[in-house]
C-alpha cells in the first residue's frame, strides 16, 4: 500500500507528466508553424512520450489500490523563442522532472516501499537519457550559431527521429 504522501505526490506526478507532454506539443505546434518539421516532430515524439510516463504512474498506483485523483493540468505557454531558447527550456523542464522523480524515490526509501523504488528505478534512468537527448539537441544547436545550412542538417536528424512504440 503506498503511504499517503507517496499516494498524493505520485498522482501530481500525473499531472506533471501531461503537462510535460503539453508543453512538448506546444512547442511542436510552434516548430510545425515555423516549417521545421523535424524539430516538430520530435517534439511531438516527446510529448507523445510524456503522456505514456502518465499513464506509468496511473496504472502503478491502481496496481498498489490507490486512487488516482486527476488535477487541473496548467496551460503551457503559447510563444517560444529561438529553436536554442526553446531546447534551453526543454532541458530546464527535463531537470525539473528529475527532481520531481527524485523526490518520489527519496519518499519511498523513506517509506521503506520497496515496490515503489524498483517501479521509479525506471524512470531515474529515463530522466537520465531525457537530459543526455536534449543536452545533445541544445549542444547542437550552439554548435550551429547562424548557420542556416547546419540548421536544415539538425532539422532532419531530429526528423528521423523513431516512435519508440513502432519499432517495437
Amino acid at each position: 500500500m503506498l503511504s499517503k504522501r507517496l499516494l498524493d505526490e505520485m498522482n501530481t506526478q500525473i499531472k506533471l507528466e501531461l503537462y510535460s507532454g503539453y508543453l512538448y506539443l506546444a512547442m511542436s505546434a510552434h516548430f510545425d508553424e515555423a516549417n521545421w518539421g523535424g524539430f516538430a516532430k520530435w517534439l511531438k515524439l516527446q510529448a507523445k512520450e510524456e503522456q505514456e510516463h502518465a499513464l506509468k504512474f496511473y496504472e502503478y498506483i491502481h496496481d498498489r489500490n490507490g486512487k488516482v485523483t486527476l488535477q487541473a493540468i496548467d496551460a503551457p505557454p503559447s510563444q517560444f523563442g529561438t529553436p536554442v531558447e526553446i531546447f534551453e527550456e526543454v532541458l530546464r523542464h527535463e531537470q525539473s522532472v528529475t527532481a520531481r522523480i527524485n523526490l518520489l524515490y527519496s519518499i519511498a526509501v523513506e517509506d521503506k516501499d520497496y515496490a515503489s523504488q524498483e517501479f521509479l528505478n525506471w524512470f531515474v534512468k529515463e530522466q537520465v537519457e531525457e537530459e543526455k537527448n536534449a543536452t545533445m539537441v541544445l549542444d547542437w544547436l550552439k554548435a550551429a550559431g547562424d548557420s542556416v545550412n547546419a540548421m536544415f542538417q539538425i532539422n532532419a536528424m531530429l526528423g528521423q527521429r523513431e516512435d519508440e512504440e513502432e519499432e517495437d
